[in-house]
């Protein structure tokens, strides 16, 4: 699996968690302060499409995850 599916995978991940927790009609809702953590991973995928910075893709290289 190459870096940027996997790049793909937790962003889509973490957006569906943090929307679940932060939606009052979810059943497994906490706080309507998740959908930062929402905004947060949108917008980090908006400037690395323009920038091609990710941390987590920096991360997956020195793991030796290949491109």
């Amino acid at each position: 699996m190459t870096r940027e599916r996997i790049v793909r995978i937790v962003a889509g991940s973490f957006i569906l968690l943090s929307l679940s927790l932060g939606l009052e009609a979810s059943p497994i809702f906490q706080s309507p302060n998740w959908l930062w953590f929402t905004a947060f991973v949108g917008a980090n995928l908006f400037q690395s499409g323009f920038t091609q910075f990710c941390p987590l893709e920096i991360f997956l290289k020195k793991l030796g995850i290949k491109q």
